[in-house]
């Protein structure tokens, strides 16, 4: 006979991905002619619970442009760096809720990268795609059977001994 024990453990109960295209400009201390590279560095994030039950990823990240000026003659590289908020609603498993208890957490599964730069009129204006994924963990009931009946033990027997098994005619192949 067998009844059934409920376990309280940790699980992903929610799981979503969002990729997402924003647009930001700069304004260098001289007037930039030529976008010469730009590149994204020190991605920072993390999420929290938002007031409409879904997660919001606060992040932050630097951007360096490296220009020509003064008709192509000079060079020089100039850093800003850039917060964003971006709202997700993730999807949760049946019966689950974003509580204080649950653990959120943040992935990033592709790099901030320039995807478009340009320079007009003394501003960088550029264009900077990502995209993060984010798991919620919470506390979740997983229903298991018990055996009620301990007494069901396999029995096992012990294997013979040497002085146990009978001699054997060592000669029998001559006989």
């Amino acid at each position: 006979m067998s009844s059934f024990k409920e376990i309280v453990t940790k699980a992903v109960i929610g799981k979503a991905k969002k990729t997402s295209s924003n647009s930001f400009s700069l304004s260098p201390e001289e007037k930039p002619n030529t976008v010469l590279g730009c590149w994204v560095i020190n991605h920072t994030f993390s999420g929290v619970k938002n007031h409409q039950g879904g997660v919001n990823i606060n992040g932050a990240f630097d951007v360096n442009v490296w220009y020509s000026y003064e008709g192509d003659s000079k060079t020089a590289v100039t850093t800003k760096r850039f917060t964003y908020t971006d709202a997700m609603n993730v999807p949760l498993k049946e019966n689950s809720n974003i509580t204080s208890a649950s653990e959120i957490i943040v992935r990033c599964l592709k790099q901030p990268t320039v995807s478009n730069v340009s320079a007009n009129d003394g501003i960088v204006e550029l264009t900077i795609d990502k995209e993060l994924g984010v798991e919620v963990v919470g506390d979740v009931k997983v229903k298991i059977s018990v055996e009620d009946d301990e007494d069901d033990y396999e029995e096992i027997f012990d294997e013979p001994k040497v002085e146990d098994i009978p001699q054997v005619n060592e000669d029998y192949l001559s006989e």
